[in-house]
């Protein structure tokens, strides 16, 4: 499987899209809240996560009405955050959540 941040974004010609999962589709339908780009950074002070993976975050309006999301990962001990075109699918990206109770 594939993650892939938004459906809107995706052209006709990339994969099949039954390879793909749509991260703020599977949120929801889990009940979940995608992490923002703070509570990423958050949850990396009690752990060390995505240290070979990636996770899609919210991102914010600005940046999708340009066609934009952000992912975050860490690597060599800090958390980094990057951009890709919303349409990006990586089969080693996916997400984060929270459940709030």
């Amino acid at each position: 499987m594939a993650a892939c941040f938004c459906f809107e974004n995706l052209h006709p010609s990339q994969a099949p899209r039954r390879y793909l999962t749509f991260p703020m589709d599977l949120a929801a339908a889990m009940g979940v809240e995608i992490l923002t780009e703070e509570e990423y950074r958050e949850l990396q002070t009690i752990g060390e996560f995505d240290l070979k993976t990636s996770s899609w975050v919210k991102t914010p309006t600005e940046i999708r009405k340009l066609g934009g999301a952000i992912f975050c990962d860490r690597r060599f001990g800090h958390v980094f955050t990057y951009h890709n075109g919303a349409e990006s699918y990586y089969a080693a990206r996916a997400f984060r959540g929270s459940l709030r109770v």
